[in-house]
């Protein structure tokens, strides 16, 4: 195959909580929105990568869309599930032997924190017994070492949540589109130390569909170029601080960075793409909780550790910041329906790079956009898009 793999047709299901409607049914709903943005039918598409956690097995989808014998492939794969399936599908065309495919992902979880099992992850029942399964109390302990390590601050803290509401007013399909002052975030009740209710996301429900094909087939339908210039995935090296981590691997200088999944597959993303942090325009980076998203921009390469301080204290992040990050409130705003929110990050991508977003879009039209998505045990996947 010659040419770029590109992404021809978007669509998504609002995020949040739709009673009535199961996971199925709004990846269904989003695949034909993508279907139609992309102007093909279900017969044309030659195969699908599905994604799902706790809603079912996506190839089920073909019942609703008709009985073609299409390849359908379900991929689970922690909070990484839609990248992975992104990165299949475009593996998938860059083989050659496809010009035309899916990437779609649902999730619908019941309320309440993730039922993560120890078993799962092949830890001792001990560790789920003490409390170390609740993903909260792991991400409070993980950023209270980084704030001490590298002197962040919780107002810092409060003012990426506060990015997330602002910025969701204006995406029609997030969850929780009402604006929140810092003040509210800071003073709301705590949940673990030091991050208040206002600073985790939420379980929830979406889907969201990605029509991809060979830049040949999509010349033939006449879409505007949107290319995705690298897909990589990656597990974690040694040395790594991870969710589900039994402890942590004493190093010679814990100042210094270390070794993880998402720093390997973005410094390979970048490689792919040839190009560098600097080169990107706006980006969607993994933020289950307010010290996620600080902690990821250091590791794919966008500042220094501690760096993140003065960043959001210039608005560096916000909209029309140096460099916009989650432009739809990201996972604070939408939520995390596990088997559709990397997928969301790169629909918001295409959406801003097509010049869409409405009260969102980052100005002087973006060239160039990035997406990470990380996931326990230590599981990370990026993309770059350019136009």
């Amino acid at each position: 195959m010659s040419g770029d793999v590109c992404i021809v047709g978007i669509g998504i299901h609002r995020f949040g909580r739709t009673d009535g409607l199961s996971g199925v049914d709004q990846g269904v709903f989003a695949l034909r929105e993508a279907m139609a943005d992309a102007g093909v039918e279900w017969p044309q598409i030659q195969f699908a990568y599905g994604s799902s956690d706790a809603a079912g097995n996506p190839d089920t989808m073909v019942d609703r869309l008709g009985l073609t014998g299409v390849q359908f492939i379900n991929v689970r794969n922690g909070c990484a599930a839609g990248g992975s399936a992104l990165f299949s599908a475009q593996m998938a065309i860059k083989s050659g032997e496809f010009d035309l495919g899916v990437a779609v992902g649902f999730d619908k979880h019941p309320r309440g924190a993730f039922n993560a099992l120890p078993a799962e992850y092949n830890l001792p029942d001990w560790y789920g017994e003490v409390g170390q399964m609740v993903t909260t109390q792991f991400f409070a302990a993980k950023i209270m070492r980084y704030m001490s390590l590298f002197g962040i601050s919780q107002k810092t803290l409060g003012l990426v949540s506060e990015k997330a509401f602002r910025n969701a007013v204006h995406a029609p399909h997030a969850w929780r589109r009402q604006p929140v002052s810092l003040e509210e975030i800071l003073e709301a009740p705590l949940v673990s130390d030091p991050y208040t209710k206002y600073m985790f996301c939420s379980p929830a429900e979406g889907g969201v569909a990605l029509i991809l094909a060979s830049e040949k087939k999509a010349r033939e339908l006449g879409k505007p170029l949107i290319r995705l210039k690298a897909a990589t995935m990656r597990t974690r090296p040694p040395a790594s601080f991870e969710v589900f981590a039994p402890s942590v691997d004493v190093v010679a200088d814990d100042t210094a960075p270390r070794g993880t999944a998402s720093r390997i597959a973005s410094a390979d993303a970048y490689r792919l793409a040839g190009i560098g942090p600097g080169d990107i325009d706006v980006a969607q980076l993994q933020d289950t909780e307010v010290g996620a998203e600080l902690m990821h921009m250091a590791e794919n390469g966008f500042c220094a550790d501690g760096e993140q301080e003065q960043w959001l204290a210039e608005g560096r992040t916000d909209i029309n910041g140096a460099l916009p990050v989650n432009t739809d409130g990201g996972c604070l705003a939408c939520g995390e329906p596990i088997g559709a929110s990397g997928l969301r990050q790169v629909y918001e991508n295409v959406v801003q790079l097509r010049g869409n977003g409405g009260g969102r879009q980052v100005p002087n039209a973006p060239k160039t956009a990035y997406s990470h998505v990380y996931g326990a045990p230590g599981v990370s996947a990026v993309t770059i898009l350019e136009r």
